[in-house]
């Protein structure tokens, strides 16, 4: 489900749309280096081209993608 979020990047609060799923797994890559929910979206912020839901998203995929690989890389090499 689609869900309206309040952040704050840089001392200012913002709300972004994402959902649940795309959501839990920021909450996920942010634990995983031990940085701020918030820390995390803001390094998103400073690099995008697009809003910042869209970036958000983007980045989760491309985190997603590099997972996998490392998982088949791994896969790989123990054959």
């Amino acid at each position: 489900m689609l869900r309206k979020r309040s952040v704050t990047i840089a001392g200012h609060r913002t709300s972004i749309s994402l959902e649940d799923e795309f959501w839990a797994e920021l909450v996920r890559i942010a634990a995983e280096r031990k940085t701020s929910l918030n820390s995390l979206i803001a390094d998103i912020d400073d690099g995008r081209a697009t809003n910042l839901s869209s970036a958000i998203r983007l980045h989760v995929l491309a985190d997603l993608k590099g997972t996998a690989q490392t998982h088949l890389n791994e896969r790989e090499t123990v054959s």
